[in-house]
């Protein structure tokens, strides 16, 4: 039993809780906030890899007396491995996805006190709830657990988008449920059907039973649990068909929200695709269909993205379609390329937070996001165009910032793996990328200041810079460093095959 397991999703729910009782309290709202925030990251740092088990009950040789009713074909070995309770497990992948998910949580949080005049407790809820749930869908074993927290972390993004206050977000936020009152229940019957098959919950209880005959693997119900599986994954993560609305939902967000939400997205997808793997590994056709809305995220989005006259509506886009780049990673199925794909799950959620925040500065500035109205914004921040710029450059695969990294290993795998087409993909998509960036980089900046722009006087507050500086380090270390991140997930890519 290791308790700094638990912590890890216990506190930030307390802090919520606290954060929304004292909401009126701006300075105790604050204190509280960044206090909590900045141990996010750090509790995964000093918490030693193991498991958690919650009520007690370890595996269900430990209870002799439930364990007396076992059918007589059952194995002690058996016994030894199914799991009565709720699971965590930490290892080193999760070490990592926690504490860049805590990296980016605290830089949002600060962010957003910063630009405030006033604290939003119910916000700043909605933030922790957020991160506490996906720490929860990140640890656990359990896949009803999973689901609940899943849940969740919907209702927070929707809370959030509904807290900022945003034109257009209400609406947003309303097609966003609506869809999710389609799309969670499809996968709350995927879960009910491996239930009903394998009798149970526990993921690696239902590994262990689909790979050793306990089930037939063939089962109709199975495939159907699988398929259910998926299509639930794709809502969540934003993948096709509901890229449009997952883009909207950012763009109608406060940038330094957005940016949460995202990382949200991208750690939902990797696991919910690492549990996918896990369980439909030998069912060809889920790496194939993994593969297919990846393919179609990623030129969708893109294409979607080169029409769009709303940076943070090309931001969002752009966001979706990186996604693709880790699908592609999972489906490939190597343990090249599973690596490449978390890794890439890591950058992205960094580089994408720093782009929002980023270009939310021009935001704070001018209360203006439609790049047809904007220009000039060089002149009165050219420091802030800078860190923009590598922002982009990082999000496109420029060496030596972190996504070149992951993106070469992306490509090599395929190469690796017989599938050639799918590198030239990558490589044709990140310099489209490149173009969006470059086209929303120089309406803002490099234009001249249309008449009638109105630029406020105020600074930058320094807690901004601040985090779009920490943000460069970390994708300029990443880049030059890829193995202080590769190294802790590649024992998770080769569990996996």
């Amino acid at each position: 039993m290791n308790p700094l397991i638990a912590l890890m999703v216990i506190i930030p729910i307390t802090c919520a809780l606290l954060v929304n009782l004292f909401h009126t309290k701006d300075k105790t709202v604050k204190i509280l906030s960044i206090v909590v925030a900045l141990f996010l990251p750090i509790i995964p740092l000093f918490t030693s890899y193991g498991l958690h088990y919650f009520g007690g009950y370890m595996t269900l040789a430990q209870s002799p007396v439930l364990s007396q009713w076992v059918p007589a074909s059952i194995t002690n070995s058996a016994l030894n491995i199914f799991h009565m309770g709720i699971m965590y497990s930490f290892g080193s992948a999760q070490q990592i996805f926690i504490v860049a998910l805590g990296i980016i949580a605290f830089l949002a949080i600060l962010t957003s006190l910063s630009e405030t005049k006033k604290a939003s407790g119910v916000y700043a809820f909605l933030m922790f709830m957020g991160v506490a749930s996906m720490s929860a869908v990140i640890l656990t074993d359990d896949i009803f657990n999973f689901y609940v927290f899943f849940e969740i972390i919907a209702i927070a993004q929707v809370g959030i988008v509904i807290a900022s206050k945003v034109k257009g977000n209400l609406e947003a936020a309303l097609k966003y449920m609506i869809i999710g009152g389609i799309a969670s229940p499809l996968l709350l019957l995927g879960i009910a059907l491996l239930l009903g098959v394998t009798g149970n919950v526990n993921i690696t209880d239902i590994v262990y039973s689909i790979k050793t005959g306990l089930v037939n693997p063939q089962s109709p119900v199975l495939l159907m649990a699988c398929a259910l599986i998926i299509f639930g994954w794709s809502y969540a993560a934003g993948l096709p068909p509901f890229h449009t609305i997952k883009s909207e939902i950012y763009s109608r967000a406060l940038p330094h929200g957005a940016a949460l939400l995202q990382a949200f997205s991208v750690f939902t997808l990797a696991a919910v695709g690492i549990v996918i793997l896990r369980i439909f590994s030998y069912l060809a056709f889920s790496k194939v269909i993994i593969i297919a809305l990846s393919l179609a995220a990623m030129i969708l989005s893109i294409t979607m993205a080169l029409m769009q006259t709303d940076f943070k509506r090309i931001i969002g886009y752009l966001a979706v379609g990186e996604l693709g780049y880790i699908g592609l990673g999972l489906g490939i199925g190597t343990s090249m390329s599973i690596t490449a794909g978390l890794f890439q799950a890591v950058n992205e959620a960094i580089i994408t937070a720093f782009l929002f925040i980023g270009f939310g500065t021009v935001l704070y500035l001018t209360k203006e996001s439609d790049i047809r109205k904007l220009g000039g914004m060089m002149v009165h921040t050219p420091k802030i165009a800078l860190l923009v710029l590598l922002a982009g450059l990082a999000m496109a695969g420029v060496p030596p910032l972190n996504a070149f990294q992951s993106k070469l290993m992306l490509i090599q795998s395929s190469l690796n793996a017989g599938i050639p087409e799918l590198g030239i993909i990558m490589i044709l998509l990140s310099i489209v990328t490149f173009m969006t960036f470059m086209k929303a980089f120089y309406a803002i900046y490099m234009r001249s200041k249309p008449k009638g722009l109105k630029i406020s006087n105020s600074k930058i507050p320094k807690a901004t810079i601040f985090s779009l500086v920490v943000f460069l380090i970390i994708c300029i270390m990443l880049g030059l460093f890829p193995q202080i991140v590769t190294n802790y997930l590649q024992p998770l890519a080769t569990s996996l095959i």
